[in-house]
């Protein structure tokens, strides 16, 4: 694959310069979602099951300070790619500089902050019983790699708005399979427990860092920063706070959703009935990887452009982005609505002597999570107009925009959807609040996109 300057950015054609860009982004984040799931088979069968509840009672922590990173990062590579393509390098290098020392301070200060309140965290963060020595284990070691996970985060998304998405790519591969051997070495074959599961991560957040760190030395960065660019510029800081909060609006709302979730789907079926979400949820980070992967490419594209004057490309570049998506999203869509059944019963035991108990459950998510996974993929051939139209407002810098579209989907119609429909609907009131609430936030994406375009696209 051809290597991408910021400068191709603005003239490479459209189409070829997505693919460039969006499959570099969807490898990354396979990659990165078949670790999480492959960690946690390793952990599972080598330390154990309360291994693995100590790691979810840490992980909410992690994710958090990485959606802190990605956040920074988000918000200060649209003024980047902006800034490119305006020709305007002493703002990018300025805006780089920022985002790391603001980066560090953020997460030097949470981690001092979670090292004196740790008795305090781990049990709060359900860490409880047997489960709290080893969360205490596991969370003090992560916890100084946190920093290096932050700017790996931020760093990542940086690469992409130079338009180098080989190298962005390879930055979120290093610390999912560093991770994994590391595992291998510090649990299997050191037998350091608990112990090797918390170095491993560390040690894998390190090694990103240690592959990003030289990209910026490199000849292959454009962004070389002098010791003045880390001075912190409050405009800059009001603005990549601004166009960041987007990103830490979506996760806040993201984990609101899996906690309502859980809570009502236990009320109608109980243990049997969170499993059967449990399986679309992975299905809900797996599947749409493509599309997601579509979305990070385009992020750059339009900044640049929308920075360079260049509006005709940036409604090209719209229009491209939402035809690719849309393409892979109803490829994904056939595959689920087709194999339903086959797709649950790959996440499930097929050992031939179940508990009765383990048995039962089995029975009732295979009969119940077919007809769940239709109605919650059913619309979604449509999500690309909803993806792209929330990220070209957050690519060109508009914060405000970005950020009510990003929520439109879970926070003004699903959040209301499913706490009301399955007081009526039952089980199917929960499933179905995922199809109407990608449908009104799609119709709601698109009338806002589309006056932007007669608005402000018209012309160049």
């Amino acid at each position: 694959m051809a290597k991408v300057s910021a400068e191709q950015l603005g003239s490479e054609p459209i189409g070829k310069l997505l693919i460039k860009q969006a499959v570099p982004a969807s490898i990354g984040i396979l990659v990165m979602s078949l670790n999480v799931l492959v960690d946690s088979i390793f952990v599972g069968n080598w330390i154990g099951s309360i291994a693995i509840a100590a790691i979810n009672v840490v992980l909410p922590v992690s994710f958090f300070i990485a959606a802190l990173g990605m956040a920074i990062g988000i918000g200060g590579s649209s003024i980047i790619s902006r800034a490119l393509g305006a020709e305007n390098k002493g703002k990018a290098l300025k805006t780089f500089g920022n985002q790391i020392t603001l980066t560090l301070l953020v997460t030097i200060s949470m981690v001092v902050l979670g090292l004196y309140y740790v008795n305090t965290l781990i049990p709060a963060f359900g860490g409880k019983g047997a489960i709290f020595d080893p969360a205490k284990i596991y969370y003090t070691i992560v916890l100084y790699g946190i920093p290096f996970l932050a700017l790996c985060m931020m760093g990542n998304t940086v690469i992409r708005a130079e338009g180098k998405p080989r190298f962005a790519m390879t930055a979120m591969i290093i610390p999912s399979v560093g991770n994994l051997l590391l595992d291998y070495v510090f649990i299997y074959i050191m037998d350091w427990g608990m112990q090797g599961a918390a170095w491993a991560t560390t040690g894998s957040y390190i090694l990103c860092f240690g592959y990003i760190f030289w990209f910026f030395l490199s000849q292959n960065s454009e962004l070389k920063i002098s010791l003045a660019d880390f001075g912190l510029h409050m405009p800059i800081l009001r603005e990549i706070g601004s166009l960041g909060f987007v990103t830490l609006a979506r996760q806040a709302v993201t984990s609101i959703t899996y906690l309502l979730l859980n809570n009502i789907l236990f009320n109608l079926g109980g243990e049997a009935m969170v499993a059967v979400y449990a399986i679309i949820g992975r299905m809900l980070m797996f599947a749409l990887f493509p599309v997601f992967g579509v979305t990070q490419g385009f992020l750059p594209i339009a900044g640049f452009n929308y920075g360079a004057q260049k509006f005709a490309r940036v409604k090209q570049s719209i229009y491209t982005a939402i035809k690719y998506a849309a393409f892979v999203a109803t490829l994904v869509f056939i595959g689920l609505m087709v194999f339903p059944a086959e797709i649950a019963s790959l996440f499930l035991d097929s050992g031939p002597d179940l508990p009765p108990e383990e048995l039962a459950v089995k029975t009732f998510v295979l009969e119940h999570t077919p007809a769940a996974m239709r109605w919650v993929f059913a619309a979604t051939p449509i999500i690309a107009l909803q993806l792209i139209g929330a990220a070209y407002f957050q690519a060109v810098g508009k914060a405000v925009p970005a950020l009510l579209l990003t929520l439109t989907r879970q926070g003004f119609f699903f959040i209301p959807l499913v706490i009301i429909l399955p007081n009526f609907m039952g089980e199917l009131g929960v499933w179905s609040s995922f199809a109407i609430a990608d449908v009104l936030a799609t119709l709601v994406t698109g009338y806002f996109l589309h006056r932007e375009i007669k608005r402000n696209l018209t012309g160049a």
